[in-house]
């Protein structure tokens, strides 16, 4: 493994890893098929910075994410790093209003178009308590109605509306929308939902479904709390993660 080096720009050492943390979140990404062409974001504040965030440098693919290209951008839209990259208006948009409105809860957000969560996104019922996954978001989802391409400032007051006090907004028609108060908690949310997802699209393909009960929901969520205690939320997964793309390719930490 490559030495964890700086570049030549200074950083916080704060700020330096979770530059880290979320260029390796886009390898993982990349490797279980989440990337979206050069499209798409995930996106983390800054630490001990107002209204100032990072997110992929637009026209980069996944796996060409560096700890170093990173854009960091303000919640304005002004480049205020030394990357000379350009960001995505349409990631831009969605993302700055839930980071300068939402705080701490919004500190990691992604938004991807995989097929199965889009395809959830476009069912009239949405996500179904169909599995064990899906059992996991029952009532902790918000569902926000497509307007078209998110390059419009005025629908991120909806956005932030119909996410209500959720963590996951449903774009309908679009892809889902998912933050934490942390990368990995952001990542393992993610993970499952997206497991959700195929499940779903797996199972309606047979035919009627067998829908869980709230009651059972209820329990299934009560117990999941408990072993969420164990190392914290994601952290394992995520570092496991780390170190499978890793042994890959270990780039994305310079």
């Amino acid at each position: 493994m490559a030495t964890q080096m700086k570049p030549k720009f200074e950083y916080s050492e704060a700020e330096w890893k979770v530059r880290q943390d979320l260029a390796a979140c886009y390898r993982i990404f990349d490797h279980l098929g989440w990337g979206e062409s050069i499209y798409n974001h995930i996106s983390v504040a800054v630490p001990g910075e107002n209204d100032t965030f990072l997110i992929n440098p637009f026209g980069l693919l996944y796996d060409e994410v560096t700890a170093s290209n990173l854009v960091k951008i303000d919640v304005e839209g002004n480049n205020v790093g030394q990357s000379q990259y350009m960001v995505n208006k349409a990631g831009f948009t969605q993302h700055a209003h839930f980071h300068k409105h939402l705080g701490e809860k919004a500190t990691a957000i992604c938004h991807v178009h995989t097929t199965a969560t889009m395809a959830v996104c476009s069912h009239k019922d949405g996500l179904v308590p169909t599995n064990f996954y899906a059992c996991n978001f029952q009532g902790q989802i918000g569902y926000h109605d497509f307007e078209g391409v998110t390059v419009r400032a005025e629908e991120g007051d909806r956005l932030v509306e119909n996410l209500g006090n959720h963590s996951i907004l449903m774009l309908r028609n679009h892809g889902p929308v998912v933050m934490d108060k942390t990368i990995p908690g952001m990542f393992v949310k993610m993970w499952a939902l997206q497991r959700a997802c195929e499940i779903q699209v797996a199972t309606l393909s047979q035919g009627e479904a067998n829908v869980i009960s709230q009651e059972v929901v209820d329990v299934h969520q009560r117990d999941l709390a408990v072993m969420a205690s164990q190392g914290g939320a994601g952290v394992l997964d995520f570092e496991a993660w780390k170190r499978r793309v890793s042994k890959i390719d270990d780039s994305w930490q310079s």
